[in-house]
């Protein structure tokens, strides 16, 4: 695809300077776009390399530089680039109709693609564009909605919901067990059925190889817009509010409810039966241990230790800012002593 300036601004706005009539092709970096590629410049550490781009027309925050070919002018030029990038790289289209090695016991959608050996049991509903990729396991009575797309080897467990125009990546899990089991004297393990289903809202991204577990009674919920990383566990019964995103490898316990618009980095843990607000910033890394009630940007981590030491140490931790006031008050009560003497 090739496209004018003057047709991205006309489409997404902005202010254009320069000759609006610059074709455009692909996007790059600063650093390795081309003179028929469009560059962004969204972090200022990066401001230098204006000097040197050679790109057709740079994204950018007002004002313009001069001895640039071209520019867009836009306050959000991160946001302004996915909108383009989106716009030039469609995702790939795939043809309706069903493989003829694939197992069809539902309802699939005339316009929808069915790939390669996959199954979809009986009463799941495929609806109009969906694409499902090859070897996937849709199990009885789950709705796939319209425009959503499932890449390779995707497993959907029974009863479960996903909305419309989601993105499922390889290898994703959704709706398997719950980790739930109660323990008898003995030391032995009695499983508790899971028996709740995973409703995922419109809009959606998981990432390869994450697993979102089906609820023990009530559901495990997913809303709109939210986007998940590569390799993330949701326990059961979670509630994640919309459009929250989580970074790769973040763990997350039964029954923690987290809130709207929220962010939490890569291998952070949040453990069960917490609850946190909207518009949360958690940091990568992070052990969060207690509901969070307030939005903000939190992180910390604690070394591992046997749990006695860990919750003396713990609870030191916690009146550090008084301990220094009060050694501040010693250090001045000492040097006053000196200085008597």
């Amino acid at each position: 695809m090739e496209l004018r300036l003057d047709e991205i601004v006309a489409r997404f706005g902005g202010e254009i300077v320069g000759a609006g009539d610059t074709a455009i092709s692909g996007i790059g970096t600063l650093q390795q776009a081309g003179p028929g590629e469009l560059a962004f410049l969204a972090n200022p550490k990066y401001r230098h390399q204006l000097a040197t781009t050679r790109a057709g027309a740079v994204i950018m925050a007002p004002p313009a530089v001069a001895g640039l070919a071209a520019a867009i002018l836009t306050p959000q030029p991160y946001l302004y680039y996915a909108r383009v990038a989106q716009w030039l790289n469609p995702p790939p289209a795939a043809l309706a109709g069903i493989h003829s090695t694939a197992v069809v016991e539902g309802a699939v959608a005339a316009s929808a693609s069915i790939g390669p050996n996959v199954w979809i049991g009986p009463g799941a509903v495929i609806g109009d564009g969906a694409i499902i990729g090859a070897n996937c396991s849709i199990a009885e009575g789950v709705t796939i909605g319209p425009g959503s797309r499932l890449a390779t080897n995707v497993a959907i467990y029974a009863d479960c919901h996903l909305g419309a125009r989601c993105l499922v990546h390889a290898g994703a899990v959704i709706g398997a067990d719950g980790f739930g089991f109660a323990r008898e004297a003995e030391g032995a393990w009695v499983k508790i059925p899971q028996v709740g289903r995973v409703l995922i809202g419109d809009d959606v991204e998981i990432g390869a190889g994450t697993t979102i577990d089906r609820g023990a009674l009530g559901d495990t919920v997913i809303a709109d817009g939210v986007k998940l990383d590569n390799q993330i566990q949701v326990g059961h019964n979670v509630h994640i509010g919309v459009h929250t995103a989580m970074a790769g490898c973040v763990g997350i316990a039964g029954s923690a409810v987290i809130g709207a618009r929220c962010t939490v980095g890569g291998g952070a843990v949040i453990l069960g039966h917490l609850e946190i607000a909207d518009d949360v910033n958690v940091a990568a890394g992070t052990l969060v241990a207690k509901s969070i009630g307030k939005a903000g940007t939190y992180s910390g981590a604690v070394p591992f230790l046997a749990h006695g030491d860990w919750l003396k140490n713990f609870s030191r931790l916690r009146h550090l800012d008084a301990m220094a006031d009060k050694i501040r008050a010693l250090e001045q009560r000492l040097a006053a002593l000196e200085n008597k003497s």
